[in-house]
């Protein structure tokens, strides 16, 4: 029995051994495992990982963004290019450049309340956007802001709303027409009627106008579709009627003739700078009582605009206006670049048309620019563009064969041989449209 126990003993003790040993082999095992791995990982022989220090994820993200934005540009020769909206993608680029000044953070607490300034007439408008607005005209010159009430709007769209209500009034036996010279912009007829407004309704090309005198002319300088400086047609008695929509009055599109003095006045960021996103634009606006009203209709419709929108807004405005204030020679200003770009696509547009003998473009006299001290050609938003022979049956419907798309001279008060089509897209898509028109030589 003795010698029984002490085998048992000295096969317990063994396999106490054994079982150490083999978690010492373990161990040992998968720290050398680790070490190799280790190894082939830092050596780049594991195929399956890679090893990249915090800064080597931060470019390696950069550089496969940029390979995404490459990858995203390419444009599929049988792909649809949307020419048809003016959506001013082109200024991407620019913004881009400026980097993080273009930045705006806003704490979660920041601006909860409806009110800017309750005191103010226009009590949703923030002071700070009112400051720069103010300062760019001052710096383009296009516009006089003296003795103005500054009225903000979910863009023009919203404005042009408020302005036919505030020059209105429920006391007209017949709702007022509002007009304007064809080609006019193919918005304003269903801006217009979209409501079916008792105050008011859409009567036409102001050119063939024949009703009575109480009427509202909406005057588009430059215009859209075709870029044309433009002033009333007709005489009213009373010109606080006039609502004047110089979205497109930017260096970037038109040689500047100096500070316009109208009673209503609408202006937009989206084509100012390019930010539609955003959905600001504003009116200058002489009478009191008209601003008022104007502020009213804005409160019913939507209680205000966004003070984040405003926010923004004036920081890109006051952007534009440091560059040429504070010029930096190794930074580009927004409307040098602007004028660049239209420049360049306007002559390789001229060059394809001329070369395909199909369409035609109207011309525009170089003037003197009191912006840039320097005479300066015309460079329209849009190309109002003419189908020449058995093309000018329907223009869009060629131009949708080459899946294209544009809008009708239809839309504009025109004939269906014109066309409107956006200058203002990215360069690729651009691109590819000028490839497209030109093989039609």
């Amino acid at each position: 029995m003795a010698k029984s126990r002490k085998v048992n003993a000295k096969q317990g003790k063994m396999g106490q051994s054994n079982v150490y040993n083999l978690g010492t082999n373990t161990v040992l095992f998968f720290l050398t495992l680790n070490l190799v791995l280790t190894v082939l990982l830092m050596g780049g022989l594991y195929k399956h990982a890679s090893w990249t220090t915090p800064k080597q994820r931060r470019t390696n993200r950069e550089i496969t963004g940029e390979q995404m934005e490459k990858k995203a540009i390419t444009i599929d020769p049988n792909s649809i290019i949307n020419l048809d909206h003016g959506d001013p993608t082109m200024f991407e680029s620019f913004w881009k450049d400026m980097g993080e000044k273009a930045t705006v953070v806003i704490p979660g607490w920041h601006m909860m309340s409806y009110f800017s300034n309750a005191s103010n007439l226009c009590w949703f408008l923030e002071p700070e956007f009112a400051n720069q607005v103010r300062r760019l005209h001052r710096t383009v010159g296009n516009a006089l802001t003296d003795d103005r009430h500054i009225i903000v709007g979910v863009g023009s769209t919203q404005l042009i709303h408020a302005t036919l209500y505030a020059l209105t009034s429920v006391e007209e036996r017949q709702p007022v027409d509002v007009i304007s010279a064809a080609p006019f912009y193919s918005m304003y007829p269903g801006i217009t009627n979209f409501l079916k407004s008792g105050l008011f309704k859409w009567a036409g090309d102001a050119k063939a106008y024949t009703g009575d005198s109480n009427f509202i002319e909406i005057i588009c300088s430059p215009n859209n579709p075709d870029g044309e400086l433009r002033n009333p047609i007709l005489v009213s008695q009373n010109p606080g009627n006039q609502i004047h929509d110089m979205a497109y009055y930017w260096p970037q599109y038109t040689p500047m003739r100096g500070p316009v003095d109208h009673d209503i006045t609408l202006f937009t960021v989206s084509k100012a700078t390019g930010h539609a996103g955003t959905r600001i634009g504003w009116a200058l606006v002489k009478d009191a009582d008209v601003a008022r009203r104007m502020v009213k209709f804005i409160e019913m419709n939507s209680i205000g605009v966004s003070k984040d929108s405003q926010v923004r807004a004036a920081k890109i405005l006051e952007l534009v206006s440091d560059g040429y204030e504070f010029p930096d020679l190794g930074k580009p200003r927004l409307f040098d670049f602007g004028r660049r770009l239209m420049a360049d696509r306007w002559q390789r547009l001229r060059q394809a048309v001329e070369v395909s003998g199909k369409f035609s473009l109207p011309d525009f006299p170089s003037e003197f620019c009191e912006f840039t001290k320097e005479l300066a050609e015309t460079y329209p938003a849009f190309a109002w563009l003419r189908c020449e022979g058995d093309a000018g049956e329907d223009c869009e419907g060629f131009f949708g064969r080459l899946k294209i798309l544009t809008r009708s001279g239809t839309h504009f008060g025109a004939g269906p041989e014109y066309v409107r089509i956006s200058m203002l897209d990215r360069d690729a898509n651009f691109d590819e449209f000028i490839r497209r028109i030109s093989s039609q030589a």
